[in-house]
């Protein structure tokens, strides 16, 4: 593989599919390269009970809206893979898959990107890889008896992938909440590690409560708009479930039918696991904010009056008697643990310097320090709906205007803004010296 485009997407996923299709509707020249195949990441790295958090009505990829007939469903792991290689064939992408690019640089005269069946030069490169790369376990894990099987949320599928006897489950995010459902609903014990994710409620007042802040307009706030956008940007996102229909997760209510919750994982001694003493603050605290959360929505309700039925409000069914502080694996039963750890990023094949002290891409709705050079897909990227199939495009528009602006205002492949070349040198500056006239 060899030659010249005026864009290269990298990443075949929703994010890079939509970027695809709004540089297709202004004509502009591009390849889309996909490691795997397009939905891999759905496919390969989601347990079989997976389904979205958020209804199906918010899938509205640029040009193909949910075209299903449950909107206010939740479409499970193989329906959203279905969705997503129904949107590639719809349309007639320039997307090759099986393609990995390796190497990536900034040269005088654009970009060069290794790929692994050969090079291509671009005058822009989006980066369309995704916050969800490397999974992350803590360096204690190592210290767990040999006999003690351990998976990463991304490779957990299923209760009977598991040993027989209990699961200790580490991390309540999105992914170690439902995990523990599901093993919890399969008949296994679980013991959750609590972290300080926060929850929200499916529903309220007649309706749920992603239709109550969509109105709202919350997921049309720009990150620019808060005064922490780190924070803001960083955060855990407030867990909740699609399955069945639909529902909370109450970590109180699974402790009340017999599952064990504990504070943060602390440490690790063979088979001797240690915990903070904050268990009752993290479930406080995540029921404050879904508490919160319906008073802005009584406020809305109020202000526009909506006719909306009364609801009681969240009385916690359980309360901790006590906070366990230690826990032995083997004396408890427990021969597996599940990390819902998250993930990190690996940009290594990035030879850019746009990166902060934190490996985060500095940029401005996608589009970095370095001219020619964006990110499409990143959570908050610049709303809530960033990194999600329900504002995806709105970024991938963005982006292809301002490529589609910088593309009129050059004459071939030239950069603009000011940026000097020593700022992005090409390969040869590190290769001969300089002289001096």
């Amino acid at each position: 593989m060899n030659g010249h485009h005026t864009v290269v997407v990298v990443g075949g996923g929703q994010a890079g599919l939509s970027a695809s299709h709004c540089l297709s509707a202004r004509g502009i020249d591009h390849v889309v390269l996909e490691r795997e195949t397009a939905g891999h990441e759905w496919a390969d790295r989601r347990w079989d009970s997976f389904c979205l958090v958020t209804p199906n009505w918010q899938c509205r990829l640029p040009g193909f809206p949910y075209p299903g007939d449950d909107p206010d469903g939740f479409m499970v792991r193989d329906e959203i893979v279905a969705y997503l290689r129904t949107y590639r064939d719809a349309f007639d992408f320039p997307l090759i898959e099986g393609i990995e690019a390796t190497r990536l640089r900034r040269t005088t005269r654009g970009f060069q990107v290794s790929t692994s069946e050969g090079e291509l030069t671009a005058d822009h490169v989006v980066l369309a890889t995704g916050p969800y790369q490397v999974p992350l376990i803590p360096r204690m894990a190592e210290r767990l008896p040999s006999d003690v099987v351990q998976v990463h949320s991304a490779d957990y599928r299923n209760p009977e992938q598991l040993p027989p006897g209990e699961v200790l489950v580490v991390g309540t995010g999105q992914s170690g909440c439902q995990i523990a459902e599901d093993l919890h609903l399969a008949g296994r014990r679980v013991h959750l590690a609590v972290g300080s994710a926060p929850r929200v409620a499916r529903r309220y007042r007649g309706r749920d409560v992603v239709a109550w802040l969509d109105d709202m307009g919350y997921y049309r706030r720009g990150i620019d708009e808060f005064a922490d956008a780190d924070a803001v940007r960083f955060r855990a996102n407030h867990y909740v479930t699609g399955r069945d229909g639909g529902r909370d997760i109450d970590l109180r209510a699974f402790a009340r039918d017999g599952m064990r919750l504990y504070g943060r994982l602390t440490g690790i001694n063979g088979g001797r696991l240690t915990f903070a003493q904050d268990l009752s603050h993290n479930l406080d605290a995540a029921d404050a904010v879904s508490e919160g959360i319906k008073d802005s929505i009584d406020t809305w309700i109020t202000a526009h009056a909506i006719d909306a039925p009364h609801e009681d409000r969240y009385v916690p069914v359980w309360q901790p008697d006590t906070e366990p502080s230690e826990l032995d694996l083997h004396t408890s039963g427990i021969t597996s643990v599940v990390w819902s750890t998250g993930f990190g990023r690996d940009h290594r094949w990035i030879e850019v310097p746009v990166f902060d002290g934190r490996g985060y891409p500095t940029h401005e709705r996608g589009v970095t320090s370095c001219p020619g050079l964006y990110f499409i897909g990143l959570p908050w990227q610049h709303t809530w709906g960033s990194g999600r199939f329900c504002g995806v495009a709105e970024d991938a528009e963005y982006l292809a205007a301002h490529i589609a602006s910088t593309s009129r205002r050059t004459d071939g492949l030239h950069w603009i803004a000011g940026t000097p070349d020593s700022t992005y040198p090409a390969d040869e500056y590190w290769t001969a010296p300089r002289t001096v006239a």
